[in-house]
């Protein structure tokens, strides 16, 4: 008895020592660490103009502070722009090689998630404009003919003058890509040497994934799908925010046009953010103000912290 009470006790006291001495369990690391945000055109390409300003301008102020905003309450997260000047991404001369470059910085600095920053135009000129209209018509008559085949016949004189139009579209938009784009998108996970989030239990692929490999192709589009749900999901909650602080929100839409390429190209989830439309005067004066900016900023924060804290817990679209 005093033999089994004293192999207990030593059992005891050696479990106790190897606790004390195993290191603690590492805390759950965030599994989105590196966030890429991308102010639109820049350089010789302003963007959509404005009465003074333009889209690239209130581009890269927006995203400039929402960059320090989310740095500021996330520490450690990586955050890269895509460029933090006036000019083309990568200092590049055409627009092409521009939008190559920040689709490919994104992917090469191993993104997990893309967020660019946009202002919206509509209407034939920021403001508003003339146009040339019949204001009236007066009629005129004449006799045509000789004879008994003489008549009188009614033209008309037209007046004309210039009626203003405001430009009056404003409101906010958020796009994903288009899913008819969707084998661009699988390219783009197929030309990067990792697809899905990387946390701290996952390998780095040693190569590339060959698309012709009809289980590689399955893998991807499960990822492409995997990527769609992370972007809708943040889309989504920007408009939300946005229409939480009185903005109109015009919605959350698949973007198959012009701007599609930084959608497309880039290996991860990703969001193309209109702020409003620069080409309505009132809304024009909101985006480049210190309050309209901060409000924006604010918004967006608080988009991407609920979205941050769904994707470190998994709550949405968990890695294949």
């Amino acid at each position: 008895m005093k033999r089994t009470i004293l192999l207990f006790s030593c059992i005891g006291l050696i479990s106790l020592a190897l606790v004390s001495f195993m290191p603690p369990s590492a805390p759950n690391r965030a599994i989105l660490k590196t966030l890429v945000i991308d102010p639109g055109h820049g350089g010789s390409d302003p963007g959509a103009r404005g009465t003074f300003s333009t889209e690239a301008a209130v581009s890269l102020e927006v995203a400039t502070k929402l960059g320090k905003a989310i740095q500021k309450e996330f520490p450690d997260l990586k955050i890269i722009y895509t460029r933090t000047m006036d000019q083309m991404a990568g200092n590049k001369k055409t627009k092409l090689d521009d939008l190559h470059y920040r689709a490919d910085l994104a992917n090469e600095s191993n993104g997990e998630l893309f967020i660019s920053i946009h202002c919206n135009s509509a209407g034939k000129k920021a403001g508003g404009w003339y146009d040339r209209v019949v204001t009236g018509k007066t009629p005129v008559k004449r006799v045509v003919g000789k004879g008994k085949k003489k008549k009188t016949v009614t033209s008309y004189k037209y007046s004309y003058g210039n009626v203003w139009h405001e430009n009056i579209a404003h409101g906010t938009e958020t796009y994903v890509w288009a899913m008819n784009k969707n084998d661009a998108k699988i390219n783009s996970v197929s030309q990067i040497e990792y697809y899905g989030e990387i946390d701290s239990t996952a390998a780095v692929q040693p190569a590339l994934p060959d698309p012709s490999d009809p289980a590689e192709k399955a893998r991807m589009l499960i990822y492409a799908q995997h990527y769609f749900r992370k972007s809708l999901s943040l889309a989504n909650l920007i408009e939300e925010e946005f229409s939480a602080s009185g903005r109109l929100s015009r919605g959350v839409k698949q973007r198959n046009d012009a701007g599609i390429w930084v959608l497309q190209a880039t290996g991860m989830p990703s969001v193309l953010v209109e702020l409003g439309f620069i080409s309505n005067k009132e809304e024009e004066e909101y985006l480049n103000s210190e309050k309209g900016q901060s409000e924006i900023v604010e918004d967006i924060l608080s988009a991407f912290r609920s979205y941050k804290q769904k994707v470190d817990t998994k709550q949405i679209g968990t890695t294949p």
